[in-house]
């Protein structure tokens, strides 16, 4: 069974902030299944769901993003989990242009502190990953303080499309295998 794993950050104030859209996908798929991700395990919220006629497992870390790897690898080690073919990690990506997804079987945190600290707890860098780009048009004074806003309202339809684009690369992973869902949604 794989293991979607949405990072974010717990708690309603960080509700639609542009750190938690892997989170939101991960919601996005337990409702299009009928589930929740509500089971509370390795200080994740967990659930099971289907994906392309496949089962597979949701999770949510509830450890704050930088935090995220001891929750992971908790999850991991408890199925016994073949990382490089069982795990995707979904996060937003501030080196990507708002909108536009990339799916990687492997490869660095690129800066994002909670790939980072999937990568060090793991001890690897070898699983896939979905990466959700948030990067405005326009230079940033504060990093920090623009992932953790939430999106403009006027900006919320624009979103959606973005996760739907991301749930069908995600599909397409369980289906089609990494390298064919790369060459069509990267």
């Amino acid at each position: 069974m794989r293991l979607i794993v949405g990072l974010g950050n717990p708690g309603a104030e960080y509700e639609w902030t542009r750190h938690n859209l892997g989170f939101m996908l991960v919601d996005q798929l337990a409702r299009e299944s009928g589930r929740e991700i509500k089971r509370a395990e390795c200080r994740a919220l967990v659930g099971l769901a289907e994906v392309a006629g496949e089962r597979v497992e949701l999770a949510k870390p509830q450890t704050y993003m930088n935090l995220s790897g001891e929750s992971v690898a908790c999850l991991a080690k408890k199925r016994e989990l073949k990382i490089q073919s069982g795990l995707v990690v979904v996060s937003d990506d501030l080196a990507l242009p708002f909108g536009t997804i990339r799916l990687r079987a492997r490869g660095s945190a690129g800066g994002h502190n909670g790939l980072k600290s999937v990568i060090a707890a793991l001890k690897t860098e070898e699983f896939v990953r979905l990466r959700v780009g948030i990067q405005p048009a326009h230079p940033l004074s504060d990093a920090r303080s623009f992932v953790l806003e939430r999106f403009p309202q006027a900006q919320r339809g624009e979103v959606e499309k973005v996760l739907e684009r991301a749930r069908d690369a995600l599909r397409a992973v369980v289906t089609d295998g990494i390298d064919k869902a790369m060459s069509v949604f990267n």
